[in-house]
């Protein structure tokens, strides 16, 4: 019987994770008046976002449920370090 190897992007506790196009990187940006360099960062090698072959410098959109605001948008720049 072969072992199945855990995702944990795949688990119901981890909000989901999206990569923003070049266009939709543009909007936010000029949306929220800010640069890439302001936003939170998020580690490249972080398990939540392995699947998506981010780089550094792409902005990823964090979508968690609240039970307040239906669904609430979060976003974090990946960096090296």
């Amino acid at each position: 019987m072969k072992k199945q190897k855990f995702k944990v992007d795949k688990h119901i506790l981890t909000p989901k994770h999206s990569k923003l196009g070049e266009r939709e990187k543009a909007q936010l940006l000029e949306k929220y008046h800010v640069t890439s360099k302001e936003l939170p960062k998020i580690l490249k090698t972080d398990s939540a976002i392995k699947e998506l072959d981010s780089k550094p410098g792409d902005i990823i959109k964090i979508t968690r449920k609240s039970p307040t605001a239906g669904d609430a948008f979060f976003y974090r720049v990946v960096a090296d370090v």
